[in-house]
């Protein structure tokens, strides 16, 4: 093998910053993940995560308007 990261282990994970709607707490998640709960939904809906803070609703910051 030529490659010295064939698995691809050095790669740079891309962030995506999610808000909470009910605590306003912030988590950064890994942009694969949101991949996997975007499978079923199609481009116009935004993928919603539950909060790790308070289990609430946390959607993409960039989607909440600024205060």
């Amino acid at each position: 093998m030529d490659e010295e990261d064939p698995f691809g282990l050095d790669e740079d994970i891309e962030i995506v910053l999610f808000k909470c709607l009910d605590c306003n707490g912030t988590d950064e998640v890994p942009e694969y993940i949101i991949g996997e709960f975007s499978v079923d939904k199609n481009n116009e809906e935004d993928v919603e995560l539950h909060c790790p803070h308070c289990n609430g609703t946390m959607v993409r910051a960039r989607n909440i308007p600024s205060d």
